[in-house]
């Protein structure tokens, strides 16, 4: 990967957004807090984090830092995971969520069937103690059906027009639930790092992006360090499988003994440029793509 020209990742900083900060408190081991991954974000020019937790909600930090006067230069936004935690695909909880500014509801992650086969032998996503074993969910019955609290939810998601996003479902659970989210209403559909857990392929991907669907990719799983999956030519494959206009990323980053979210970022702009993609093509992929899809900022186009 040849060095990118530090001025260069600096201006592509300004403007950038993390839809995916995991940073704490938390029951998982975490670099940082909320109010450090926001001063940081700040201090790099950065719009907007999304504070990321598989265990609660999110809304509530962002409450916090926006009464406390500390979210003037980089905007904070919440979440929700649909795990254990919050009573699984909850519709009594993803309703409070999403009126306390939650922009991004999650599918199930540590609690979702697929991401416990796949972590049968090794833990995904560890935390810091022993907790409970999780209950393994899915969002579709024995035949394949979607279940009817999964369908409240999405009514939830369409009325209030938040990013709905498919978790650690596999791939084989989200077509059911994109088709039922789009007849429901929902128009902002997500898939997070599709080739990790989900299982999705290339050409499930152009298939996802030809029904409306964006595509985030994890930094941390394509910049050195300890989370890395994958190599650069997979990365430019995926990137062409989706189309640049379809793509962003999310750092996945806060985790202790890793590489902190601003400077995943600063990373991978300098990888994408490495890759031949334009400093417009960059741009998009690191900041405007992402504020369309969660609607950051008044000029933000429907998605």
């Amino acid at each position: 990967m040849s060095l990118a020209d530090p001025k260069l990742v600096d201006d592509l900083m300004q403007g950038a957004i993390d839809l995916h900060c995991h940073s704490g408190p938390s029951v998982m081991a975490r670099a940082l807090n909320h109010e450090q991954a926001l001063e940081q974000a700040a201090a790099a020019g950065m719009r907007a984090v999304l504070f990321k937790d598989h265990y609660y909600p999110t809304g509530p930090f962002v409450d916090v830092l926006k009464e406390s006067g500390k979210a003037t230069k980089a905007e904070p936004i919440g979440s929700i995971v649909l795990n254990n935690s919050v009573g699984g695909v909850n519709p009594f909880a993803v309703e409070p969520a999403v009126k306390c500014g939650a922009r991004v509801v999650w599918m199930p992650t540590v609690s979702a069937a697929n991401h416990i086969r796949e972590g049968h032998r090794k833990s995904l996503l560890p935390t810091k103690g022993k907790m409970l074993k999780q209950v393994a969910l899915s969002v579709v019955d024995a035949r394949g059906d979607l279940l009817d609290n999964v369908k409240q939810v999405l009514d939830i998601i369409a009325e209030h027009d938040v990013v709905l996003s498919c978790g650690h479902l596999h791939i084989s659970e989200v077509w059911p639930l994109f088709e039922e989210a789009k007849q429901r209403g929902c128009t902002r559909l997500l898939v997070n790092h599709p080739s990790y857990t989900v299982g999705a392929s290339l050409s499930d991907v152009k298939e996802l992006v030809s029904i409306g669907a964006w595509i985030e990719h994890s930094i941390c799983m394509f910049i050195p360090g300890r989370l890395k999956c994958y190599d650069d030519a997979f990365l430019k494959a995926l990137i062409e499988a989706a189309g640049v206009d379809r793509t962003f990323f999310g750092s996945d980053l806060g985790q202790a003994n890793a590489t902190l979210p601003v400077e995943g970022f600063r990373q991978i702009i300098g990888l994408c440029l490495s890759l031949g993609y334009s400093v417009e093509e960059v741009r998009k992929m690191v900041g405007s793509n992402a504020a369309q899809l969660a609607r950051i900022g008044a000029n933000a186009p429907a998605g």
